[in-house]
């Protein structure tokens, strides 16, 4: 009898020690902030304004709005894992010479938003960014578009959930933490340890929005095959498109045509775009025209 306790109580003791070894591995892992803003809007020659929300648990929060010459429909941004918005200028700079009103913000733990970053709190963040920009009176509420990048692809799955949107843009984002988690740690009970799920493949299935779900075939921070089993398990109106490149880049390559991508896409939202099939690769060379200088990018999307 004493060597069964010693051993319940050994397997107890291992159990413990498994737990808090994860949740200090998976926030290591999953979340990497930068205080510092690296860059500016008008530095890349767009004029913007300084947005502070405060989320439903009293979180400060911090963000860029820019406007739109054209009256209605504007987009909510949302980041990877790394860095911060001062990293994502180029985004904006494509969404504003589609001529859409775009608002991102620094999740809390990142620029100057405070906090700790958690799955929640980035819901609440998420939502107290939707909540400011509806009530932009310049900005049609019901023309809202959530757009996520990596991480920032699970935020707005959610926000598409808890809010009303216009349509959903996820890009090179995963499907679970679970399942990059497994990926990685093939040999521990993932599921059972995760605390930070982000488990957009269970909930894109009840979304009844139009939906375009982008992801680079050469990939190297979340394989492609996360896209594409998010696409499968969406519900319809939705679209799926293989781009070549990199996690960070391939937005960038021009021989992606990604600013087309977006542009036919917000065009069949509105219903002034063709209807296209609902899987496509593409192929010709499209440069972007006229636009502003680049912008840093050296964190994750």
């Amino acid at each position: 009898m004493p060597g069964i306790m010693k051993l319940l109580a050994g397997i107890v003791v291992a159990a413990v020690c498994l737990r808090c070894f994860f949740l200090v591995f998976e926030r290591a892992n999953l979340y990497f902030p930068t205080r510092t803003l690296e860059a500016a809007p008008d530095e890349i020659g767009l004029a913007y304004q300084d947005v502070f929300l405060t989320a439903s648990d009293g979180v400060k929060l911090h963000g860029w709005f820019v406007p739109s010459a054209a009256r209605g429909r504007a987009v909510l941004f949302f980041h990877g894992n790394a860095g911060n918005i001062s990293h994502r200028l180029q985004t904006i700079a494509i969404l504003h010479r589609l001529g859409l009103a775009a608002l991102m913000i620094d999740y809390r733990g990142y620029g100057r938003s405070g906090g700790r970053p958690s799955e929640e709190g980035l819901y609440r963040d998420a939502e107290a960014a939707y909540d400011w920009l509806r009530a932009r009176p310049e900005i049609d509420p019901s023309s809202i578009v959530a757009f996520g990048r990596s991480l920032g692809g699970a935020v707005a799955v959610e926000l598409a959930r808890r809010r009303t949107v216009s349509a959903l843009i996820v890009e090179s984002a995963f499907s679970s933490t679970a399942d990059i988690g497994r990926e990685v740690l093939p040999f521990l009970p993932v599921r059972l340890l995760v605390t930070q799920r982000f488990d957009s493949i269970a909930k894109v299935g009840s979304l009844a929005v139009p939906k375009l779900f982008i992801h680079a075939r050469q990939d190297e921070i979340i394989p492609f095959s996360h896209g594409e089993r998010l696409f499968r398990a969406a519900a319809e109106p939705k679209r799926f498109v293989a781009l070549r490149g990199g996690h960070n880049d391939a937005f960038l390559l021009p021989e992606n045509a990604y600013p087309g991508i977006l542009a036919r896409f917000f065009g069949e939202v509105s219903g002034a775009g063709p209807s296209k099939p609902a899987t496509e690769t593409p192929a010709a060379p499209v440069r972007e025209g006229g636009g502003a200088p680049a912008a840093r990018l050296t964190h994750g999307s």
